[in-house]
C-alpha cells in the first residue's frame, strides 16, 4: 500500500515552509496537485506527490485622496488583510476569490458618507463573470435571499421570507458552452452575484458552493465602482479579456 500523509504536512516538506503556513496556503485555493485544486489542508494525500503553488499577487493602489484608497484586489487575498495592510477601514467587502475594486476610507466622517450611500443604495456596482451555460438574454433577477450565518461563514439561500435582491445581468460574449456577462446590483447582499445566477441556472465557473463546475477560482471581477461622486475602475485579468480566444 502506497504511504499517504496529510496534504499540508506533505507541502510544507517540498516547499521548506511551516505545517501553519502550507495550511494556509491550500485554504486560500492556490495549492494543485495532480492537475486538481488541494480543497482540504487535512485530507491524506500520496506520499511523493508534486504540489503546484500559485503566486499570490500583490494589490495594486488605483486611486488615493485625503478621504479614500481604491486598490486593486487579486485574487486570493481576503479584503481584511488588505484593510489590516494599509492600516485603513474597509467600506465594503469582496470574496477571497474576486477580483477588482476594493475601497478603503481614510477618515470616519467619510466612512458614516459611504455607509449612508450603501443603505440608500446610492452606490453601482458593476461585476464582470463567466458563467456555465450560453447566456443569450438581459434579465432581471428580483429574487429574495435569507443569509444564513455558519461556523465556516456566510451564505445565501432564496427564500420567500428574505431581504430583498436585485441583479441586472447582461450577456457579452458566448464561447462553447459558457458566457461572460456583465452584472450590476441594485443591492448588495451577501452573495447576492454568486446565489441569484446559481437560482436562474448560471452559476459561476469555479463556485462549487453554487454548483458551479471547478475552475482555476470564482470567475467573478468587481470591474467597477462609482459613489459619492468617485467612479473607479479594475482592468480584468487575462481571465475574462482571453475568454473565448482560444475557442
Amino acid at each position: 500500500m502506497t504511504p499517504t500523509d496529510k496534504a499540508y504536512k506533505l507541502l510544507a516538506l517540498q516547499e521548506a515552509i511551516s505545517n501553519r503556513a502550507a495550511k494556509e496556503l491550500i485554504d486560500r485555493g492556490v495549492v494543485y496537485a495532480a492537475g486538481k485544486k488541494v480543497l482540504v489542508a487535512r485530507a491524506d494525500i500520496k506520499v511523493g506527490t508534486n504540489f503546484r503553488v500559485n503566486k499570490l499577487k500583490k494589490p495594486t493602489v488605483i486611486f488615493e485622496d485625503d478621504n479614500i484608497v481604491a486598490v486593486d484586489k487579486p485574487p486570493f487575498l481576503i479584503s481584511e488583510e488588505i484593510s489590516e495592510n494599509f492600516k485603513l477601514t474597509l467600506l465594503h467587502r469582496l470574496d477571497k476569490e474576486t477580483s477588482g475594486v476594493l475601497l478603503l476610507s481614510k477618515s470616519e466622517d467619510f466612512t458614516k458618507k459611504v455607509i449612508a450611500a450603501f443603505k440608500t443604495e446610492k452606490v453601482k456596482k458593476t461585476y464582470l463573470a463567466i458563467v456555465s451555460g450560453k447566456f443569450i438574454e438581459s434579465c432581471r433577477i428580483d429574487i429574495p435571499l435569507q443569509i444564513i450565518k455558519t461556523k465556516s461563514g456566510a451564505y445565501a439561500k432564496v427564500a420567500k421570507s428574505g431581504q430583498n435582491a436585485v441583479t441586472l445581468v447582461e450577456p457579452k460574449l458566448v464561447a462553447g458552452k459558457s458566457s461572460l456577462v456583465e452584472i450590476s446590483i441594485e443591492t448588495g447582499k451577501t452573495h447576492q452575484i454568486r446565489a441569484h445566477l446559481k437560482s436562474i441556472g448560471f452559476s459561476v465557473l469555479g463556485d462549487e458552493k453554487y454548483g458551479g463546475k471547478p475552475a482555476s477560482r470564482i470567475m467573478l471581477h468587481a470591474w467597477k465602482i462609482e459613489l459619492l461622486g468617485y467612479s473607479f475602475e479594475s482592468p480584468p485579468p487575462h481571465e475574462f479579456t482571453g475568454f473565448g480566444k482560444n475557442s
